[in-house]
């Protein structure tokens, strides 16, 4: 078992970004207003994967005297979101590693409530809840729509609790953690297939014994994109999930991915007919995992 890390005494908390610099100023602002867990060194590191916009300036600028914590900025030429947290995780002093994705800000809390729930259970990994924030224009979320912003909603009620897996955008883990189950499969996420990078992470956590909580407290906002609304946009996401998800699974195409290809055309055209617009909208999204997965394979069986 992960001893518990009620004595824990450096935090690291670990931003991946690539050419967001307005969302990654809006986080570390809001970083550097949200208070300080007690009894632990806080640091941040940013790692600038590739980025061709003002990132990398603006970073220097920043990391000379960014308060509260202290700042570092590591640069990754090899794009992939997971090459750049792989760097950070060796790099990084940490014994709690705190991970936000660029287009997030935090709930002033949020840093605190990760460590009180590392520190009162024996989760090894911790998930956040994910909220929807405002766009550009600073207009926030409607609630009939919360589906078709297409951004990672994470809300499993006003409790802790167990669950199977992790959303990268909000989440938590010790450094002995990382030393059981290794980094990430830099093969998958942003930058290489797409997505996945934290699904895959979680189920070697689990096949490690070893377990992932959620905590309602640990609060970030994540930004609405209006490039990102919409149908067409959400097939493509779920598309490439699926072409991710071929490369770390095995499920059988002909008794598992075919009949649920089958049974989702079915509920979306029941779906349709009865005017039920968001089941209709998730629907089209698992259809599309599903051809994404049988691609991946095909493409994977063409080159082998």
């Amino acid at each position: 078992m992960i001893s518990l890390i009620a004595v824990l005494q450096k935090i690291s908390v670990i931003i991946p970004t690539r050419n967001r610099v307005a969302s990654l100023m809006a986080l570390l602002n809001s970083l550097a207003q949200a208070q300080a867990p007690q009894r632990a060194e806080t640091e941040i590191i940013v790692v600038d994967n590739g980025s061709t916009d003002a990132t990398a300036a603006v970073l220097r600028q920043l990391s000379a005297d960014f308060k509260p914590y202290p700042l570092r900025v590591l640069c990754q030429p090899l794009l992939g979101k997971s090459h750049a947290l792989n760097m950070a995780l060796a790099d990084s002093a940490g014994d709690l590693l705190v991970i936000f994705d660029d287009d997030v800000t935090v709930e002033p809390h949020c840093l605190i409530h990760h460590v009180d729930a590392h520190r009162n259970s024996d989760y090894a990994a911790v998930q956040g809840r994910i909220l929807p924030g405002v766009d550009p224009a600073g207009r926030g979320a409607e609630f009939d729509r919360l589906g078709e912003y297409n951004i990672p909603l994470i809300d499993y009620g006003p409790e802790g609790c167990e669950i199977r897996g992790l959303t990268g955008t909000n989440m938590s883990f010790t450094r002995e953690l990382v030393e059981k189950v290794g980094y990430f499969d830099t093969r998958l996420g942003p930058g290489a297939a797409g997505f996945s990078e934290d699904s895959e992470f979680s189920s070697r956590i689990r096949k490690a014994g070893l377990k992932i909580g959620y905590t309602p407290r640990a609060i970030v906002y994540h930004e609405l994109n209006p490039n990102r609304y919409g149908s067409s946009y959400h097939r493509q996401i779920e598309y490439r999930k699926g072409i991710s998800r071929s490369i770390y699974r095995n499920d059988s195409i002909v008794f598992n991915v075919v009949p649920n290809l089958l049974a989702n055309c079915f509920r979306l055209a029941l779906y349709r007919s009865l005017g039920w617009r968001q089941k209709a909208y998730r629907t089209e999204g698992r259809i599309s995992k599903c051809l994404g997965y049988v691609a991946g394979k095909w493409r994977r069986s063409r080159t082998s």
